[in-house]
């Protein structure tokens, strides 16, 4: 090669990778106790290869007690025994690399279980070794919270502690303390956690709630919220200016990614919520020293899917100079499905088809969580069968997240569709029956075989996988974009109205990669269609 040759590496396995979600509690029981476990998605792991995904995303599987469902974690390094044993684990990810498929894990370094030894040393007295390891501090004169900082899932986001005598932080329920990640000793230990799960042979890690990690020291009151929109919790009452997104989170970020770089090719993505989620996605993913991805709530927490939605979230991440890649995801096990959001009074099967399209067409890495591929919508769970604290606390004026947790159904006999031989832990939603896999893989025209389809058509389309992408202007209700990688270009039109929108150019079936709701070649996009069309 000459000097005037510049070497072109190829891009790292993750950029543009599809990755699938699997909530581990739910996938599939291998030992009849009712609830998920390593070994039932090691089981499963050829079902997860086939679909065409890069990687899989392992939601919690550590020591809990299982308030949040191993968003508590008691050891950072355990693996809780109803989802069975390290060496349970380490299979899992042999299989998952024997098949192709890298594996990412949660690390949730924004707070532990309040029965993590940590915790139980830190309470014990103010000048133990531990003492500032989580957020402590004094109350007010009057003996109120030390903060007017409200919790996540309802009340205070302070709680009293007896044997210390002061009170301490949580963001989300009181059984999950705050870390004091300020704190250097406290950043040492969770890069140990991150060194011992890459020495294990992870392929990356999903960053929970990570614009938690830091807080304001001086603990300066939250102003109002003076913005319209819908308030169903104290939290949405307050900017959230100090109990999160501290400026000296980049910092841990750029610590922590050096020490996953010194291991290789590795992921990271950073979930990232509220009201600065675009800023911070950008702060958090700025190269060349800081994490790969990041993605928010857009798509997630989006009552209605427009083209105004769409064209929002494309314009948050151009591409630019400077910029991180960013992750997409419709439904997750945080957020009810998004066929059941964006589906009320629609075609479910034509609505799950159409938002597949969608996403396999967005640029950035895509995630699919389980079931997603089958077209499941949020299962329907009495209030007596939910388990989930913020869907009871919330009843019945949200969906809450129990209906998009509930048992992936592999077959369709009833009553628990082949997850488990007895009653699981969450109820099997009769109506997910008829869509198990097991009825989907024989019929070839069924979601799932779509869905292998558009995998596969991002995974082999250089444009889709890793190109660029530009808006086209023109009818706002109509979404229309161009992805394009060298000579691969494709013309991506939506129209996600229930009614005929007209087409900016000639739809022409012998030029589409893909399309939904286009039966012929015509000047018109019906409602709820979308193609994306070769061009050049």
């Amino acid at each position: 090669m000459s000097a005037e040759q510049p070497c072109n590496p190829s891009p790292p396995w993750w950029r543009g990778a599809a990755i699938y979600q699997v909530y581990p509690r739910s996938f599939f029981d291998s030992n009849g106790d009712g609830i998920g476990d390593l070994p039932g998605v090691t089981a499963r792991m050829a079902y997860i290869a086939a679909l065409g995904v890069d990687a899989l995303w392992l939601s919690p599987f550590f020591t809990s007690p299982m308030a949040d469902f191993g968003y508590d974690v008691a050891d950072y390094r355990g693996v809780d025994p109803i989802f069975g044993t390290l060496d349970d684990f380490i299979a899992l990810a042999a299989r998952a690399h024997d098949l192709g498929l890298k594996v990412i894990i949660d690390q949730v370094y924004a707070h532990t279980s309040d029965r993590h030894a940590w915790f139980a040393e830190s309470r014990s007295s103010p000048d133990n070794a531990r003492a500032d390891w989580y957020v402590w501090a004094d109350p007010r004169p009057d003996g109120s919270p030390p903060s007017n900082w409200q919790s996540v899932f309802g009340g205070p986001a302070w709680t009293w502690d007896a044997r210390r005598g002061q009170y301490y932080l949580h963001n989300f329920l009181k059984e999950q303390p705050q870390l004091n990640v300020h704190s250097p000793a406290v950043q040492d230990e969770l890069l140990d956690t991150a060194r011992f799960w890459l020495d294990l042979g992870v392929d990356g890690f999903r960053l929970d709630a990570l614009n938690f990690t830091m807080h304001d020291p001086a603990l300066r009151d939250n102003p109002p919220e003076t913005k319209p929109g819908p308030r169903t919790r104290p939290f949405d009452f307050q900017r959230r200016l100090y109990n999160q997104g501290h400026a000296d989170v980049p910092r841990f970020i750029e610590r922590l990614q050096s020490v996953i770089n010194a291991h290789g090719d590795h992921f990271t993505v950073a979930e990232v919520g509220g009201e600065y989620a675009d800023r911070e996605m950008k702060l958090f993913t700025q190269p060349p020293h800081r994490l790969n991805s990041a993605y928010g709530f857009t798509y997630l927490y989006a009552p209605d899917l427009t083209a105004q939605v769409v064209r929002q979230a494309i314009a948050q991440w151009p591409g630019g100079a400077g910029e991180g890649w960013p992750s997409w995801a419709f439904s997750n096990h945080d957020a009810p499905r998004h066929v059941t959001r964006w589906g009320a009074g629609r075609d479910r099967d034509t609505m799950a088809r159409l938002t597949m399209l969608l996403l396999i067409a967005l640029r950035g890495n895509i995630f699919l969580y389980q079931g997603e591929e089958l077209g499941l919508p949020q299962a329907h769970v009495p209030f007596d069968r939910l388990v989930d604290p913020e869907a009871i606390a919330n009843w019945p004026q949200t969906l809450g997240r129990d209906g998009a947790r509930t048992p992936m159904p592999w077959t369709a006999a009833p009553p628990w569709g082949g997850f488990s031989e007895r009653e699981p832990w969450l109820p099997m939603d009769a109506a997910h029956l008829p869509l198990s896999v097991e009825q989907q893989e024989a019929d070839r025209g069924s979601m799932l075989v779509w869905s292998r389809r558009m995998l596969a058509l991002r995974r082999t389309t250089p444009a889709l996988r890793d190109g660029d992408i530009s808006l086209m202007e023109g009818d706002p209700a109509l979404l229309a974009f161009e992805r394009r990688a060298g000579d691969s270009r494709l013309l991506c039109l939506f129209n996600l109205t229930d009614a005929p929108l007209p087409a900016p150019y000639p739809l022409i079936s012998a030029s589409m990669a893909a399309s939904v709701g286009i039966e012929e070649d015509g000047a018109m996009l019906p409602g709820l269609s979308g193609c994306l069309m070769r061009i050049g």
